[in-house]
């Protein structure tokens, strides 16, 4: 593709392919990785030395995902994006090491349909996984918050467990574009909170309501898992915000599970942006 929807983090003019770097036409440049990710995060911006997830999180969800626990999910996605017309853009804000993006590429190639995919996260690791999760995936190091995106330039944007920010979102997306949000059910993982907490919640169902956005659409993916080893249990609870404020006793509760079954159950809500 000779062109992209990147813009320059520093001036906000578009970006242009030269070479192994994306330049504007104010000589800022920015070269790819050997993975083939580019960073487009200001260093004022990061907030931490390597922010987002690290490198031993990162190796965990890919694993975890690659054995196929939330297919049932990535299934989800796929309906609810089929939306996107032939040869339109897909922005994944928040794509993590690129599964679920790849997975949309692939399940378009079944439909006979081309797009443009792109794909942004604020950790450098997950970035360059993604990048090699599909040779067509274009992926950014960037802040949800902050996206390098030329205005009205997206179709799609797959929002999945990301930080939501809505002012960026209407503004990359095209008139009447859609958004794909992916959120946890109340009861995802009830039974693995089960075995670690006192006094286990449900979680908090947000408001379908968005502004600047008409809601179109709710899908459901429930599945009952069973996880077989101490490894896919540590690392589908490293997966989660609980593995942010769970104390000493509950992380020896979880340690000593050698199998787990629970049920997974996300919501997976289709937006239009409005004109």
């Amino acid at each position: 593709m000779s062109e992209t929807i990147w813009c320059c983090p520093v001036c906000g003019s578009p970006l242009h392919p030269v070479e192994r770097s994306l330049k504007c036409e104010n000589r800022h440049s920015f070269d790819r990785s050997r993975k083939g990710d580019v960073h487009l995060l200001p260093a004022n911006k990061m907030h931490a030395k390597l922010p987002g997830d690290n490198p031993e999180m990162v190796r965990a969800r890919h694993a975890f995902l690659q054995k196929g626990y939330y297919a049932h999910l990535l299934q989800t996605l796929c309906e609810a994006a089929d939306g996107l017309p032939d040869g339109g853009v897909l922005l994944d804000a928040g794509c993590g090491e690129g599964y679920y993006t790849a997975g949309v590429l692939h399940s378009l190639d079944e439909k006979g349909k081309t797009c443009h995919a792109y794909g942004v996260d604020i950790s450098k690791t997950a970035a360059g996984y993604a990048a090699k999760a599909d040779p067509r995936l274009d992926c950014a190091v960037a802040s949800v918050f902050h996206l390098p995106v030329q205005d009205a330039s997206c179709d799609v944007l797959l929002s999945i467990f990301s930080p939501y920010c809505g002012e960026e979102f209407r503004r990359v997306l095209k008139p009447g574009g859609r958004l794909v949000m992916a959120i946890p059910a109340a009861r995802h993982l009830w039974e693995l909170k089960a075995a670690v907490y006192d006094k286990p919640y449900e979680n908090a169902v947000r408001d379908y309501a968005l502004e600047g956005f008409d809601f179109v659409q709710k899908y459901t993916a429930e599945r009952r898992i069973t996880l077989d080893n101490a490894e896919d249990i540590a690392a589908l609870f490293g997966m989660t915000p609980y593995a942010y404020r769970t104390g000493a006793a509950e992380r020896e509760r979880l340690a000593a599970l050698q199998t787990l079954t629970t049920e997974t159950a996300f919501e997976v809500l289709v937006y239009q942006n409005q004109p």
